[in-house]
């Protein structure tokens, strides 16, 4: 599980979804498409003053009778479109029989030099053989032939037609893998022979030339032009991209004034409901002779849309480098930072792709992008989230006992306080209990029931600690260790330590109170605070670690918790946390020790556990317990422990064991062979 939502995982999906497009799959073909599609939809339309559209629509087929028509008739509108002034007449429709009612005499006077350009149409049949068809000549630089779109064969119109038309063109369409037309090349072959479109005819007779010119280079076709005509931009495969922007004047051929089309390219095309043949374009369905007269409006406007040869590579590689820049945007920025980017990037594509259209007419995928930034985007961000989310869910398990919900809420918004670890001052405070043996006793051979007391006993000490917001780092045995002023901050972490210790105190009377009716012996407590710096974070092995602190602040607590039964107090504070509380609480001086392993003597106090006790009513037997210190320090120890057999029974016998301790160390003190300029500083020689 730490692997597959590991963030890295994400370079995965970007690795499999680049291997896939590299090999440029149906979908991607088609998505591209689509894409190129979308950005056409929103080009400004334009009105051809150049080409206008002679429609066989329903009034024809009324005025002139059902379908096909005597070809007389067709004659006898071209030359009411030649009497009106009108340019090239392109008649897109397929004479390849005979007319049965004897009207081909009648075409093909009125097709002799009235610039009339009639159709031929390839064919994808394996059986089809070349019938009637109209090749021109291509002058050619390099070898265009394995180029060019090849048919299998070509139908073209009976010999009279087309001997006496001005010109022939391929009037096919050649569909996408979608189905839908969005090219059209403009030169193609059978064989060794190259076939123009009709377009491309429409525009040699327009200049009256006799053939075509077309330069090739290793990588495809490069340059195409009818001779006296510029040079049309072509892809390597001799295609122009069909620009769907354009819009025709039309009129019916029922129409007795076609006066209107003069000086116009005049497409007949047919409407008649039953009769046209439709073809699926960027913009929906169009007639069949609409392609025709877009792909001839594109090379007279010379507004032909480009597609760079090496787009494709390079919307393949940008989706890479974006996939790249997103997976390392989620594993280390913020989720809006990520989020922003996640939605712009896809947003930035599509404008982007607009912008090229509409500006320099280039055409570029925006839907790779699109798929490749969404998918491994929302990846990234998902192994974050789930990785987060177990992290989280982790950090409940781990700390849920150990400290306060609002600390776990806390870890669990920001894991780096745990992972990364972090150096600063808290206030340590060890606890161990006491009386254990006879509690133990107490229970036998009763495991259980020993087990279940203790963790009474741990939950009664653990609460006030959670009240408190401190951190339980660790229980070995019946002893406890916590912190205060990590994760969380508490500007008085060590007066919180303080006021927490003898919050425990009093749990430790509860508890005692509730075991005492249940027979139990009573427990005690000590506990040691000491305030300084810690090193925290998470320690230990890899297989097994927890949140811990380190230093010398923490060692010197332990030792401080340690002397608690040696000097017969239940609560001992260092001097750092005296420092900064001692206006908070009654402290009493108990010792300047050097803990072991220590050359610098720390002062060491102890905080009285009960309310009642306060200054006004004991601030002279503390004057003389301070008196006691200023004895012993000064080597009068006959005194101090003169003082110490007074006090034995002030403080509410608090200190009883203390000044009996004292008394002993007097004794010792007095056999020692002490220096004048004893500084008072007592040895431990044990931890």
């Amino acid at each position: 599980m730490k692997w597959i939502t590991h963030w890295a995982t994400a370079f995965l999906t970007l690795a499999v979804l680049s291997f896939w497009g590299w090999n440029d799959p149906f979908v991607k073909q088609t998505l591209r498409l689509k894409s190129f599609d979308l950005v056409q939809q929103y080009d400004i339309p334009t009105t051809s003053s150049d080409i206008a559209i002679l429609e066989i629509d329903e009034r024809s087929i009324e005025q002139y009778g059902q379908w096909p028509w005597k070809r007389t008739v067709i004659a006898d509108i071209i030359w009411k479109l030649r009497e009106s002034g009108v340019g090239i007449i392109v008649l897109p429709v397929l004479f390849s029989e005979q007319d049965r009612l004897g009207g081909d005499m009648d075409l093909a006077q009125a097709l002799v030099g009235n610039g009339v350009v009639i159709a031929q149409t390839g064919s994808s049949q394996d059986t089809f053989q070349i019938k009637n068809p109209v090749p021109r000549g291509v002058a050619k630089i390099g070898d265009p032939l394995p180029w060019l779109f090849e048919w299998n064969g070509m139908l073209g119109p009976i010999p009279l037609l087309g001997d006496n038309a001005d010109g022939v063109g391929v009037v096919n369409t050649i569909p996408e893998i979608d189905g839908v037309v969005r090219r059209l090349p403009l030169l193609m072959r059978v064989g060794d022979e190259v076939y123009p479109s009709i377009a491309m005819e429409t525009i040699r007779v327009a200049v009256g030339d006799p053939s075509y010119q077309v330069k090739t280079q290793e990588g495809g076709i490069t340059a195409m032009r009818v001779p006296q005509y510029q040079t049309i931009k072509t892809d390597s495969f001799g295609r122009i991209w069909l620009r769907f922007n354009k819009q025709f004047p039309t009129i019916s051929a029922s129409e007795n004034d076609y006066s209107s089309l003069a000086g116009k390219t005049v497409i007949i095309g047919i409407t008649a409901e039953g009769l046209a043949n439709i073809v699926a374009t960027p913009k929906g369905e169009m007639y069949a002779h609409l392609p025709a007269a877009i792909s001839l409006q594109t090379i007279l406007n010379g507004d032909t849309i480009v597609r760079l040869p090496e787009a494709t590579f390079l919307e393949w590689g940008g989706a890479i480098t974006l996939g790249i820049f997103l997976i390392l945007l989620a594993a280390y920025t913020p989720y809006w930072l990520s989020g922003l980017f996640i939605v712009g990037i896809p947003l930035g594509a599509t404008y982007g792709s607009y912008h090229y259209f509409i500006n320099h007419l280039q055409l570029w995928d925006w839907s790779w992008i699109v798929i490749v930034t969404t998918l491994v985007g929302f990846h990234a961000i998902f192994n974050r989230f789930t990785k987060e989310f177990f992290e989280k869910q982790a950090i409940k398990k781990q700390f849920a006992g150990y400290a306060s919900p609002t600390v776990v809420r806390l870890l669990q918004e920001n894991p780096s306080l745990i992972k990364d670890g972090m150096k600063k001052e808290v206030s340590i405070c060890f606890s161990d209990l006491r009386g254990f043996t006879p509690l133990g006793e107490s229970f036998g051979d009763d495991v259980k029931g020993l087990t279940k007391i203790m963790n009474g006993y741990m939950d009664a000490i653990t609460q006030p600690i959670l009240d408190s917001d401190g951190m339980v780092i660790k229980y070995i045995g019946d002893a406890s260790m916590h912190i205060h002023n990590a994760p969380i901050e508490d500007a008085d972490h060590p007066k919180t330590a303080v006021r927490t210790g003898l919050d425990m105190l009093k749990a430790v009377e509860k508890f005692n109170d509730k075991i005492t009716k249940e027979g139990r012996p009573p427990v005690g407590m000590g506990a040691g605070i000491n305030t300084g710096l810690g090193y925290l974070g998470e320690m230990g092995s890899t297989q097994r670690h927890s949140y811990d602190v380190l230093g010398d602040a923490v060692s010197t607590a332990a030792r401080i918790e340690s002397k608690c039964k040696e000097y017969g107090c239940v609560l001992l504070v260092g001097e750092n946390t005296y420092d900064v509380t001692k206006d908070d609480f009654f402290y009493l001086k108990i010792d300047e020790l050097a803990v072991k392993g220590k050359s610098v003597g720390i002062r060491i106090y102890t905080v009285l556990n009960t309310h009642e006790i306060n200054l006004a009513k004991y601030g002279k037997s503390k004057q003389m317990h301070d008196e006691m210190h200023e004895s012993y320090r000064s080597q009068d120890f006959e005194k101090a422990i003169w003082i110490c057999q007074k006090l034995k029974n002030h403080f509410d016998k608090q200190m009883t064991k203390y000044y009996e301790m004292w008394i002993e160390r007097c004794e010792y003190m007095k056999t020692q062979d002490l220096p004048k300029d004893w500084n008072g500083v007592f040895i431990a020689t044990t931890k």
